[in-house]
């Protein structure tokens, strides 16, 4: 065989003093970076404080809370446009965010935890797939006014 030399450098360069967001009060769980949208990118995190938080991803500044869980909130995340979030939680619910606004857009029950949440790729996806402890996928169609997916 050909020997092979070293693998190439990354082509970004790390920083040595990372950029650190508080706000949070218990441990983050899960945390996403929003596609590059016209607006900036996003950053939305989730914790146990039931607190998930919308982030500016370049500064790190706070946005917004999305406010309603009764529970440790296990995953959130922006859809593609990123007008659009969702969060599922300890509380049996998944919820959807209107991310700009921060108002809740809708409540999807389940029958156990949500552990995790995400969107159908494309900026016109209107698909969320919760998944957790029911040992279950749920495909819901946001375009449906019941959720559809129960």
């Amino acid at each position: 065989g050909e020997a092979r030399g070293p693998p190439p450098k990354p082509s970004f360069s790390l920083t040595k003093t990372p950029l650190v967001c508080h706000g949070h009060t218990r441990p983050i769980v899960d945390i996403n970076y929003s596609q590059p949208t016209p607006d900036g990118i996003f950053l939305a995190s989730a914790s146990k404080d039931g607190q998930p938080q919308l982030r500016d991803g370049r500064t790190g500044d706070w946005i917004g809370t999305f406010q309603g869980h009764k529970g440790a909130v296990w995953s959130c995340t922006l859809n593609e446009s990123a007008f659009v979030a969702a969060t599922g939680s300890a509380d049996f619910t998944a919820r959807v965010w209107d991310a700009t606004s921060g108002d809740e857009l809708c409540v999807l029950p389940h029958k156990h935890i949500v552990r995790t949440t995400a969107f159908e790729r494309g900026m016109t996806g209107h698909r969320l797939l919760t998944g957790g402890a029911e040992k279950v996928v749920r495909v819901f169609d946001l375009n449906r006014g019941d959720g559809g997916g129960g």
